[in-house]
This record gives C-alpha cells, sequence and structure tokens, in this order.
C-alpha cells in the first residue's frame, strides 16, 4: 500500500509554528515512506478565504523545503461534495434541522442546569413533513449527520486505544443554512477520493475523527490512521493560540531563522527522542519516529530557535553561503577566507553582511569613559590600513609595552574601539580585512 498524506490548512492566515507542526509530521511520514504528499486547502469558506494567503502557504512551504506532490483546492470540488451529501440523505443518515443559534444555546443551557451533557437532542427528527414545510418558510434548514450510538474505536498512531461514545457527542452539523460544505464532511469525502491512507492532526481533532469515521464507513469506505499530536503550549505552559501572531513562519523568517532550525526542532519536540540539529529534510525523516511522541501539551519556546540557527549556518561550508558573501558586498576573492574568519560569530545571515560592513565601512568605536585616554593613546599607535596578520599582535605588543596594560584590560578596550563590539572574531584574523579604522575616540 502506497503512503498518501495531506496537509489542508485553511487559507484564513500565515503559516505558523502549531499547524506547520501538522504539516511536517504529515510530510515527514510521506516521505519516509516514498508516499504522496498532498497539499488540500480547506477554501470552501468564500468569506474568509483568501488567495493572498494561499500563496503565502505556498510560499512558506517552498521555503522550508516542504514540497508537495499534488495540490488541491475544497472550492474546487463541491459538486463532489453534494453528491456525497445526497447519498447519505438517501441512506437516512443526513436530516434538515432548523434551531436558530440562540435556541440551541438555550437547549445547551437548560441541560446543564439539569446536570446532562450539551448533546443536540434530535428534535428535527421528530418533526413531520407540514411542521418542516412550516419552517422552511420561515428559514433555512441546515444539515446534521445522524450518528450511530455505539462506541467508536481506533488504534491511534500516538495515543493509543481510542474509544469513544457516541451518544456523548453532538450530531455534527455538516452542511449550514446558507450552503456552505463544513470541513467534517468535505475532509472526509477528499480523503476517500484522494486515497488518504494516514492523517496526523492535533488532539483538539479527536472528538472530530470520531464521528469522520462514521460518515467514512456510511460513505462505504476504509477510515485512514489516525494519530493526533499534542497541542503547543509557551514555555511557562501557557496557551500558544494568543500568541501565535508573532509565531507565523514568515515572521520568524523575517527574524533570521533558518529552516532547518525550526525543522528540527518541531520533528522532536514533544517526543522522547532529544531535539538534533538536521541539516536535510532527508535526515530528518531518516530519523522521525510518529510512536515516540507523547500527549502530553508540548511547551515550545521560540529563544530555542536561535541557538539551532547559529549552530547550523557555522556548520556551513562556503559554498553554501557564497551567495550572502557576495550580496553582502564581500569581493569574491576574500569571501571564502572572510568566511571562515566569520563564521563562528554569525547567529543570522544578516551578521554576514553586519561584519562585512564593520570591516569596510568601519564601525563606530565603543569606549568606556574609564578607557577613553587609553584608547586615544593606542589608535596613535595604530599604523593606517592595509594590515596583515601580524598587525594586531605587533600594535597591542607596543600598547602594552608603553601603557603597562595587559590581559583583559589592554584586548577589551581595543576590540571594541575598532569593531564596536564586545565580541567577535579573533581580531588577529580580521585585522587584514579592516578597511577603515577610527583614527581618535
Amino acid at each position: 500500500m502506497s503512503v498518501v498524506t495531506r496537509f489542508a490548512p485553511s487559507p484564513t492566515g500565515y503559516l505558523h509554528v502549531g499547524n506547520l507542526r501538522t504539516a511536517l509530521f504529515n510530510f515527514l511520514i510521506a516521505r519516509k515512506a516514498g508516499g504522496t504528499f498532498i497539499l488540500r486547502f480547506d477554501d470552501t469558506d468564500p468569506e474568509r478565504s483568501r488567495p493572498e494567503y494561499v500563496e503565502a502557504i505556498r510560499e512558506d512551504l517552498e521555503w522550508l523545503g516542504l514540497h508537495w506532490d499534488r495540490e488541491e483546492h475544497q472550492s474546487a470540488r463541491l459538486e463532489r461534495y453534494a453528491d456525497a451529501a445526497d447519498r447519505l440523505r438517501a441512506m437516512g443518515r443526513l436530516y434538515e434541522c432548523f434551531e436558530t443559534p440562540t435556541e440551541l444555546d438555550l437547549k445547551r443551557k437548560k441541560q446543564l442546569n439539569m446536570g446532562k451533557p450539551p448533546v443536540y437532542d434530535r428534535a428535527a427528527l421528530r418533526l413531520d413533513e407540514a411542521e418542516r414545510e412550516r419552517l422552511r418558510a420561515e428559514r433555512k434548514g441546515y444539515w446534521r449527520f445522524l450518528l450511530e450510538h455505539k462506541r467508536i474505536e481506533w488504534e491511534d498512531g500516538i495515543l493509543g486505544p481510542v474509544s469513544i461514545d457516541a451518544a456523548s457527542v453532538s450530531d455534527p452539523v455538516l452542511i449550514r443554512a446558507d450552503g456552505q460544505v463544513l470541513y467534517t464532511l468535505a475532509s472526509v469525502v477528499d480523503d476517500i477520493e484522494m486515497g488518504i491512507t494516514h492523517v496526523v492532526r492535533g488532539a483538539d481533532h479527536v472528538t472530530n475523527t470520531a464521528t469522520q469515521i462514521q460518515i467514512i464507513e456510511a460513505l462505504g469506505a476504509r477510515p485512514p490512521a489516525f494519530a493526533h499530536h499534542s497541542l503547543l503550549t509557551g514555555p511557562k505552559g501557557e496557551a500558544l493560540s494568543k500568541r501565535l501572531g508573532t509565531l507565523s513562519i514568515r515572521d520568524l523568517r523575517a527574524q533570521g531563522i533558518e529552516p532547518m532550525a525550526i525543522l528540527s526542532l518541531l520533528a522532536r519536540l514533544g517526543s522522547s527522542q532529544p531535539v538534533e540539529l538536521c541539516h536535510s529534510i532527508d535526515e530528518i525523516a531518516q530519523g522521525f519516529d510518529l510512536s515516540s511522541f507523547g500527549a502530553a501539551p508540548t511547551k515550545f519556546d521560540p529563544a530555542d530557535l536561535r541557538p539551532l540557527t547559529a549552530r547550523y549556518l557555522q556548520s556551513l561550508p562556503y559554498e553554501a553561503v557564497a551567495g550572502d558573501l557576495r550580496a553582502a558586498g564581500v569581493p569574491d576573492d576574500l569571501a571564502p577566507a572572510f568566511w571562515q574568519v566569520i563564521r563562528e560569530n554569525v547567529e543570522t545571515r544578516a551578521d554576514i553582511a553586519r561584519w562585512w560592513s564593520i570591516a569596510a565601512e568601519g564601525a563606530t568605536p565603543a569606549v568606556d569613559d574609564e578607557d577613553r585616554e587609553f584608547v586615544a593613546e593606542a589608535l596613535k599607535m595604530l599604523p593606517p590600513p592595509p594590515f596583515d596578520e601580524t598587525t594586531w599582535k605587533t600594535w597591542t605588543e607596543a600598547v602594552k609595552e608603553r601603557t603597562g596594560r595587559k590581559g583583559k584590560a589592554l584586548f577589551m578596550p581595543l576590540r571594541k574601539a575598532l569593531t564596536g563590539q564586545s565580541r567577535g572574531p579573533d581580531m588577529a584574523a580580521l585585522m587584514p580585512f579592516l578597511r577603515k579604522v577610527p583614527t581618535r575616540v
């Protein structure tokens, strides 16, 4: 059996770490098995779906290296959903309801006050045809799926054995009064017709999965293998949903976070395996094990992405950053050597341009008041550029001899005067690239 998975985002916003985790898991399962990964846009809501978000999701997935084999749009498959709805009506599994949201809310409150679960009471099934016609004249009806009141069971790829009593769940609404087909039906029809074999999604979909299994079986198909991963929280266990606006993939990209840092972290976060920095999608897929993930909420701290990004960049050979060096203005003949000098001090790609700017254009000296006279005296002793590998040693030895300073008290003020930074590359190696230096402070 060929493995087929899908990622089905609603194009109503930007891709964020929460739904990226779902996309990544489904992608890795297909990639590891040599199967098919489908990008399927849940765009049946014409009011909220936007073409700019479709394009943004595509761009983010491409940047991350999560390439899909097929792209589908639910808005182009409305006839298929209508056909499935007709089949369910014909077998008595889809019934028309007329309660308004206010009426439903009153029913729920009454049930809760009586100590009963707020489950739809199936009042619509007790209407005779005359009552239905009267209600149709007043309002448009919506459609619910008639659940069989029995236990729905499956072996979850993460949660293990799951059993839900269908009697404890309201018959799900599949079609709204305005005719919009909801995700519960559209997803089922697509999963059947596209041959989806594995579905991984958040733990908040467990009840939804139970109802979808009955819909799938009612339509004469076999359910795919389901797995429900834990939901992400903030580093202190707080709900992440309020922060997702700042955790969009494009925002992380703007901050200089690398794709491999994001993917390496999300592919292990919440599992029994340690987070390991990987350098390719295939490496991540090879080490991916769905069974190693747990059900407990998983803490996500975006700060963890920065050291992973730094480690990734610092491991790259010159060829992998040649374009960044060229874009920063580093001459091709100097670029390989310059990369070797600065690489251990690069935390994001923006640091490449920052270090070249310091070298080529000079830096604003950072001088503490207590060091001002010392630095002024030292700069008078510094020969003009060009420098070579011996300049730093020769200069600092001369300054030491004249001023009596040594160690950190000698080297740190001079580093800060030349680069404006308190830390950075080995100064002896950096000096040959410094084209402009301050002559006074």
